[in-house]
């Protein structure tokens, strides 16, 4: 495998990621409350210990995203520059 392609690898895995972000950022804002609800019945936790949650998956999302996506494509950028 060369640099060109890894590199073309993690640029096609980041824009994936961001915008699975994206979506699931503007699903979470739009459907809060019947997310929510389904959510609570599933869990047996309550709409603001969920509400929570979320916001935390959102966060770890992306730091996931950017320790493992984004800066290994930087990097590899930089090297072949």
């Amino acid at each position: 495998m060369t640099l060109q392609t890894l590199t073309t690898f993690f640029a096609w895995t980041t824009t994936f990621h961001i915008v699975l972000l994206l979506l699931s950022s503007i699903a979470i804002m739009g459907f809060r409350k019947p997310i929510a609800q389904i959510h609570a019945k599933i869990t047996g936790l309550s709409e603001a210990e969920l509400s929570s949650l979320y916001f935390r998956f959102l966060a770890n999302y992306k730091l996931g995203l950017i320790l493992f996506s984004l800066v290994p494509y930087l990097a590899l950028r930089l090297m072949l520059s």
